[in-house]
């Protein structure tokens, strides 16, 4: 985890009285501490989900493949090797 993620700021949020109960009921519920559910609701609400794709569903026309092959610039191997996604598609369409 980098530095920066694990720093902590205090803040503000005003919210219905009613609303609070519910956090709390839900944080004890699930052996929480109230600043813990309320983090960790935000964490999932705001994660990055990527959606499962299947190899089919990467299908590229060839209308589309020859507007991006003037410009293509074939990734060098650090390039792949950092980026499996990358490399999957590289590999996937013969790029």
């Amino acid at each position: 985890m980098d530095a920066d993620n694990t720093r902590m700021v205090q803040t503000t949020v005003r919210l219905p009285i009613e609303l609070v109960n519910r956090v709390k009921r839900q944080a004890k519920r699930e052996n929480r501490s109230f600043n813990s559910f309320v983090e960790h609701t935000l964490y999932k609400a705001t994660e990055l989900v990527f959606p499962k794709l299947k190899p089919e569903d990467f299908i590229i026309s060839d209308e589309i493949k020859s507007l991006t092959a003037k410009n293509f610039r074939r990734p060098s191997q650090e390039e792949l090797d950092a980026d499996p996604k990358l490399a999957y598609l590289v590999e996937k369409f013969k790029l």
